[in-house]
């Protein structure tokens, strides 16, 4: 027989190997533990240990993940504690090839409730290519930019209509009119907005196509629509089927709230299809929003990737409305190599108008999506107007020129730029 304890899941001279998933966690051990315990314990919960010593007959295959660093950290506020971080290996044969729920259940599972640390928050994951290519990765990437839409090197553009839920059928293809004509590439569904009585799906897919049809044909240039397909399993394949066969280039999907194996459905009925997915990140902040516990949003974008969508939300790098990550980084890691799989177009969004977008483009470069809301359908002149004024925003940055000369030659800019300066919402 042989005994398996805790202390047998750390290492701390182990040398992780190209085929190994390695995890880096943020560990506040609890009282009674020290950060050796602690992270033998996160090891081992996640992958085949147990809280008893367990006698195991005969030969068993060794499928432990190994805590293999442990190093101290500065806790911002939390002079009474100490945190450490931790790094894991995990052996590829722990994993399910291309089953991302799977994945999940074992680094980051039960090991985010134990008793043995008061906070552990997933920071990053390094993926090995038999696991990463495990997985489709994205269709198009940042290539959504030159293969649907003529947009060159600038970024391209989106808008919600506001408010985001309650516009009939009429009133929402109506403000999608208007932005396409006003010069925006992307009218977009919002988070909630899916199949309810007051504008039901398959009534706006049609009614806003139709509209999109006669913006294209008015403005000449290409445009879209990111068509909300959340929904039970069934439902979302049936929608994106409805998408394709209407001839809209792009579902959106509310990625965490309808779970990695719904988007991984999505991903294969898109590729028959050749459809690209925008991913809206509806609930991430329970999972990232605290700096010392959860899932970071770093590693949301990563599992995004992997599963397979085109562009995702990854925040304005402290310009918006929204609490911000390191969006800088976690863009910066969507467009990295990784293994051959596509990068991903990283969306901005959330409190933007055109006042911010210089500082937008400096911090986070041209190869985005610009999406403002508010800051389009807020415009004094309305929603037409605030079109062309981000438009012309982006226009110009991209083009190297400041938006205050821009503003002379479009009064609409000029307008925005009076209303709201540059200054970030809240």
């Amino acid at each position: 027989m042989v005994g398996i304890t805790y202390e047998d899941f750390l290492d701390l001279d182990h040398d992780p190997d190209d085929t190994e998933l390695v995890c880096a966690f943020y560990v506040e051990p609890a009282a009674d533990q020290s950060p050796e315990s602690a992270a033998s314990r996160v090891a081992s919960e996640s992958s085949n240990g147990t809280w008893a010593e367990l006698q195991v007959e005969g030969s068993v295959t060794d499928l432990s993940a190994t805590a293999c660093g442990i190093e101290e950290a500065t806790v911002a506020g939390r002079a009474d504690r100490d945190g450490y971080r931790v790094t894991v290996a995990y052996p590829d044969a722990l994993f399910e090839p291309g089953n991302m729920p799977q994945v999940l259940s074992c680094i980051a599972g039960n090991i985010l409730g134990m008793k043995a640390v008061d906070r552990i928050r997933l920071q990053d994951c390094e993926w090995p290519e038999p696991l990463a290519t495990s997985f489709p990765g994205p269709q198009f990437g940042t290539g959504v930019r030159t293969e649907i839409f003529d947009a060159g090197d600038r970024p391209i553009t989106a808008t919600v209509p506001k408010p985001k839920v309650g516009l009939s059928t009429a009133q929402h293809a109506q403000i999608g009119y208007e932005a396409w004509t006003g010069g925006l590439d992307l009218l977009k569904d919002d988070e909630n907005l899916t199949d309810q009585d007051f504008n039901p799906f398959e009534d706006r897919l049609t009614e806003s196509l139709a509209m999109r049809d006669r913006a294209e044909d008015e403005t000449g240039e290409k445009k879209s629509y990111l068509l909300n397909v959340t929904g039970t399993g069934s439902d979302m394949l049936e929608r994106v089927d409805m998408a394709a066969e209407h001839g809209c280039e792009y579902v959106m999907v509310d990625v965490v709230t309808c779970g990695w194996a719904a988007v991984q459905q999505v991903r294969e009925r898109c590729e028959h299809h050749g459809l690209a997915i925008h991913a809206h990140r509806a609930m991430h902040a329970a999972f990232d929003r605290l700096p010392d516990h959860g899932v970071s949003m770093r590693v949301v974008a990563q599992i995004a990737r992997l599963c397979g969508v085109d562009q995702i939300h990854t925040g304005t790098a402290d310009l918006g409305k929204l609490a911000n990550e390191d969006t800088v980084g976690i863009n910066e890691w969507l467009y990295a190599d990784l293994h051959g799989l596509a990068d991903v177009l990283p969306m901005a969004s959330g409190g933007l108008h055109p006042g911010l977008v210089p500082e937008l483009v400096d911090r986070c470069g041209t190869t985005i999506g610009v999406q403002a809301g508010g800051g389009v359908h807020g415009h004094p002149d309305g929603t037409h107007a605030g079109a062309k004024a981000l438009r012309a925003a982006v226009d110009a940055v991209a083009a190297g020129r400041d938006i205050e000369t821009a503003a002379e030659e479009t009064p609409e800019l000029a307008t925005a730029l009076e209303t709201w300066g540059t200054e970030t919402p809240r």
